[in-house]
C-alpha cells in the first residue's frame, strides 16, 4: 500500500470550513445590532469655575452655541457671510454685550486682562492656539473642557474639546474678558 502525502492546504480546509461556519452562525445573533464601545472617557478633570458675570457669560454662550453649523469663511464676521475664528468671537461679544474686541486672534491674545490657567477656565473665557509662541486661532470656552470656534476652510462653527489631540498640543493660553 502506498501513501500519498497530503498538502498543508488540504489539511487546513476542514478547519477553515469549521471557522467559517462558526462566524456565519455568530452573525445570525437574532437581529441584535452591535455597537462599538464608546471611546474611553477623558482623564482630564475640568473643574467648574463660575464666571464673574454669569448673566453675560450665559448670553455669550447661548449665542455662540446657536451659531454652530454656520459656514467658515476667512475674514467672515456675520452669520450671513460666515465666520473665521476671530470674526466669530468679535461678533458674539459685540452682539450680546456691546463689547468691541480686536479683530485678529493675535490681537485678542494681547488684550489686557488676566491670563487664565487651564484648570481655572470659566465659561466665556477666550482660549488661544498656535505654535512656537505665535497665536493663530481663538475660541470661546463653554465649560467641561469644550469650546466653540470656527476651525477652517470647508468647515463650520463647531464645539470641540480642549483635550483633542490637535487642540491639546497647540493650546497657548486663555484670557478672561468678562470682568
Amino acid at each position: 500500500m502506498q501513501l500519498t502525502p497530503v498538502s498543508p492546504a488540504f489539511r487546513l480546509a476542514p478547519c477553515l470550513a469549521a471557522l467559517a461556519t462558526v462566524l456565519l452562525l455568530s452573525a445570525c445573533g437574532g437581529g441584535k445590532t452591535t455597537r462599538p464601545a464608546p471611546p474611553p472617557a477623558s482623564t482630564t478633570v475640568w473643574p467648574t469655575v463660575a464666571p464673574n458675570d454669569p448673566q453675560a457669560a450665559n448670553a455669550v454662550l447661548m449665542r455662540a452655541i446657536g451659531l454652530v453649523g454656520t459656514p467658515y469663511r476667512y475674514g467672515g464676521n456675520t452669520p450671513e457671510s460666515g465666520f473665521d475664528c476671530s470674526g466669530l468671537v468679535a461678533y458674539v461679544y459685540r452682539e450680546m454685550l456691546d463689547l468691541k474686541l480686536p479683530r485678529t486672534s493675535r490681537d485678542l491674545a494681547a488684550v489686557q486682562g488676566p491670563k487664565i490657567e487651564p484648570t481655572r477656565l470659566a465659561p466665556g473665557d477666550l482660549v488661544f492656539f498656535g505654535s512656537r509662541g505665535n497665536v493663530s486661532h481663538v475660541g470661546i470656552y463653554v465649560g467641561e473642557g469644550r469650546f466653540v470656534h470656527a476651525p477652517s476652510t470647508g468647515g463650520t462653527v463647531r464645539l470641540d474639546s480642549l483635550g483633542g489631540a490637535y487642540w491639546k498640543d497647540h493650546y497657548t493660553g486663555a484670557k478672561r474678558v468678562l470682568h
